[in-house]
């Protein structure tokens, strides 16, 4: 029998307060598989750390003082003692701890966002032990609860209060095994029963040529029958020319998903457009909810569950997201949660303390006293994310933005509509990390420009944007100064698009990629070759001064700087050996707007390490590109007002269901169930 199955038998007739005695799963413990030991420091804890010690009025100045951490070394789990993914074994002696990020009970999200006011844990053993329950507070304060003794076969259970979790604050239980080994057999946190069954999903993924990935989630998903039990369908929205449905195994992974697999062949619409199509599928086949997931992940199967069970829960129609792991380095946390600051209109860290790429393996949930302040966000990325579709049939589908933005726009849509979203912890993806990307250059630049742009004419609550222009030409300068050609062209593109207004931005889903690539294709920053052999050798004309190579202007020398070099790139030819040969190779790490800026000439490395380009100082391009660029930018900010109800009055149809059917009528080239 699925946990979901047995949660709507137990509800039958249950008093919504657990009264009766009716209690639901809301969240099972779970461990990691004999393959995935890697991530076991997310699941079970084998350290002995007591969580964070407040300053205290002995301390000094409390008020500023840094909370101190109390930790043994971590141990190296065990891969026999995990005995399935419910099971695990303690060895004698041995304590364990489930205060990590998929199995502690994130209290302070399930007060603030849902109905839930009180839970229950329940632990299931075999052998004698104890099991000791703990909280934290929103700074990280560890609390012992209450413990209990266990011997033989024992169900242990804890009834407890989320009333004291309004800033933050977890539960979790650890495990001390006596003489002999203590089995835990399952446990799960529970709620007070309810009477409605869970909703239902339409799973969607929007995929690029990326098969292998594609394929390998959808053998987890058929793996995961419980994970699957309110999935309607999983959709997925292929917009490559390597078709999943031909690749070698697909006819296996299809016949195990039993008739929920159905993909959508299309033009290539983006991330924009294939998500948009997922929340178009669900509302017309009535799903409850769209889960949208990204290609290049692996997911967590259990997430999909808990998402469902949080959102089904949730006071008024939330839009539930799942955390972003590094795949390469499976404990480490892409980010906790974002915001978009409203004046550089940006995305942003909800608190100072936050830290970019946290590893758990370096400092476990207890000893890391920001992820116990909840995090309320702006919006959720879209390589995981649980959208009601009582929100879309009321605010629209996805802007056709095609990539960049879509899901930070649609978020902030959503809260100006009364919808919150939710990044709720211990539901997660591995993605592939930002690490080695470089989006910002190339012809992602014209995304990111635009779009920005466009989501702050919507949403900025500033008349002409904070420091949206501002920001926007600083950056084409820097890009300019530093040989980044195409990738300025790209921005100012985007641009003038910005102010043919709303109206051109469906025309362009499948049409401005390929101008895009085109026009790079005439500029040497822009192509790349995979050896260093393909350029001439890097030769200086003369040594740089004193020996050192180019340096970083200090706060006081920037202005002065900045107008001599800009005035040397404006100004003074390409002379010598620069104009036939690079004068020196630049690793991507060290591809800075100063350092380039001091060049004529340098084959520069990409951020994947595949390749390099050779960027070429053009005094008369500058020239041209910076009057330009200023010309767009003046014309921006006098027509921001203008613009900015332009584009607000065009949103309802821009999102339409109608409008979108339009599109996806004239991209679809076929189905297959």
């Amino acid at each position: 029998m699925s946990v979901s199955t047995a949660n709507q038998k137990k509800s039958a007739g249950a008093a919504n307060d657990g009264s009766s005695g009716n209690w639901n799963t809301l969240q099972r413990v779970i461990l990691p598989s004999a393959s995935q030991m890697d991530t076991a420091p997310l699941y079970m804890d084998m350290g002995t750390a007591t969580g964070i010690q407040l300053p205290t009025i002995g301390d000094g100045d409390a008020k500023d003082a840094k909370p101190r951490t109390i930790s043994s070394p971590t141990k190296e789990a065990h891969v026999e003692d995990f005995l399935s993914r419910h099971s695990t074994s303690v060895r004698s002696g041995e304590r364990v701890s489930f205060g990590t990020y998929f199995n502690a009970f994130p209290a302070s999200y399930w007060r603030r966002w849902t109905t839930v006011n009180k839970v229950r844990l329940q632990v299931r053993t075999q052998g004698a032990g104890s099991v000791i329950v703990y909280k934290s507070n929103a700074r990280g304060s560890l609390q012992r609860v209450d413990t209990r003794r266990v011997e033989g076969i024992s169900e242990s259970h804890f009834e407890l209060s989320l009333a004291p979790f309004g800033d933050g604050g977890w539960y979790w239980f650890d495990l001390l095994a006596g003489t002999e080994p203590l089995i835990m057999l399952d446990a799960e946190w529970q709620g007070p029963a309810v009477e409605t069954a869970p909703g239902s999903v339409t799973l969607q993924i929007t995929t690029l040529n990326k098969t292998d990935f594609c394929l390998n989630n959808l053998r987890l998903l058929a793996d995961s029958a419980e994970a699957l039990a309110h999935v309607q369908e999983i959709l997925i929205v292929d917009q490559g020319t390597q078709k999943l449905s031909d690749a070698p195994g697909f006819d296996d992974v299809k016949e195990s998903l039993a008739g929920k697999l159905r993909i959508i062949n299309q033009s290539n619409l983006g991330g924009s457009g294939g998500f948009a199509r997922g929340m178009f599928e669900a509302v017309e086949n009535g799903s409850d909810y769209v889960l949208l997931m990204d290609d290049d992940i692996v997911v967590e199967p259990e997430s999909i569950i808990r998402l469902l069970t949080f959102a089904d829960r949730c006071k008024t129609p939330t839009l539930v997201g799942g955390h972003m792991f590094d795949l390469y380095n499976r404990t480490v946390l892409h980010t906790f949660g974002e915001v978009v600051n409203p004046y550089r209109f940006q995305p942003a860290l909800p608190s100072e303390d936050m830290i970019l790429g946290h590893d758990f393996l370096s400092s476990n949930l207890r000893q890391t006293s920001w992820l116990h302040r909840r995090c309320d966000v702006d919006y959720n990325g879209w390589w995981m994310c649980l959208i009601p579709t009582k929100v879309i049939r009321d605010i629209g589908l996805s802007l056709p933005l095609f990539i960049k933005w879509d899901d930070a726009e649609y978020g902030l849509r959503a809260k100006e509509h009364g919808y919150p979203t939710v990044s709720l912890p211990g539901s997660a993806v591995w993605h592939v990390s930002w690490i080695d990307k470089d989006d910002l250059v190339g012809w992602q630049a014209y995304f990111h420009s635009r779009n920005r742009v466009v989501a702050a004419l919507l949403h900025s609550p500033y008349e002409f944007g904070g420091e949206v222009v501002k920001a926007s030409q600083y950056g084409d300068i820097k890009h300019m100064v530093s040989m980044q050609y195409a990738t300025a062209q790209g921005r100012q593109w985007a641009l003038e698009d910005v102010l043919k207004g709303p109206e051109a931005l469906p025309d362009l889903l499948s049409t401005k990629l390929p101008e895009i690539r085109e026009m790079m294709s005439a500029h040497s920053d822009a192509v790349f070759r995979p050896d260093p052999e393909d350029f001439p050798a890097p030769k200086m004309d003369k040594p740089p001064r004193r020996g050192h190579g180019p340096s970083q202007p200090s706060r006081i020398t920037l202005l002065p700087w900045a107008a001599k070099t800009i005035a040397r790139q404006l100004v003074k030819p390409v002379t010598g050996t620069s104009a036939e040969r690079p004068q020196t190779t630049v690793a991507h790490q060290d591809n800075r707007w100063w350092r380039m800026a001091q060049y004529d000439s340098a084959v520069v490395s990409n951020a994947e390490g595949t390749g390099a380009s050779w960027y070429r100082r053009d005094p008369k391009r500058l020239r041209k590109m910076l009057a330009e660029s200023g010309r767009l930018h003046a014309a921006l900010l006098k027509e921001w007002p203008a613009l900015s109800k332009k584009y607000k009055s065009a949103m309802n149809d821009l999102t339409s269901i109608e409008s979108w059917r339009k599109t996806f009528e004239q991209h679809t080239q076929n189905e297959i169930k």
